[in-house]
């Protein structure tokens, strides 16, 4: 198993709309082969900074995901409301 942390920043005043447009991907996620798990996460000392956490059986189910024209479409959607490019972190047990 393997750990996708989403690290994200969202622009000012664009929040909810943010926040919308990446339950509707999460949702989406979830059907992908290999998802286990995944939770939505703000920063308590900034709002506009969120991270997904999630979990997938392996990096070819996270890749699989990431490479889809389903996500790529609701990236589409995502990136505007963003202040800069999302950062992806891929962890696993050791």
């Amino acid at each position: 198993m393997i750990k996708v942390i989403i690290d994200r920043h969202v622009a000012e005043d664009l929040l909810d709309y943010y926040k919308a447009a990446s339950l509707r991907t999460l949702q989406s996620a979830m059907q992908s082969q290999g998802f286990i798990s995944g939770e939505s996460l703000e920063d308590l000392s900034d709002p506009n900074h969120q991270v997904l956490i999630a979990s997938y059986r392996t990096t070819a189910d996270w890749f699989r995901w990431h490479n889809s024209d389903e996500r790529k479409l609701m990236m589409e959607t995502l990136a505007p409301l963003l202040m800069h490019e999302e950062r992806i972190t891929l962890l696993e047990h050791n």
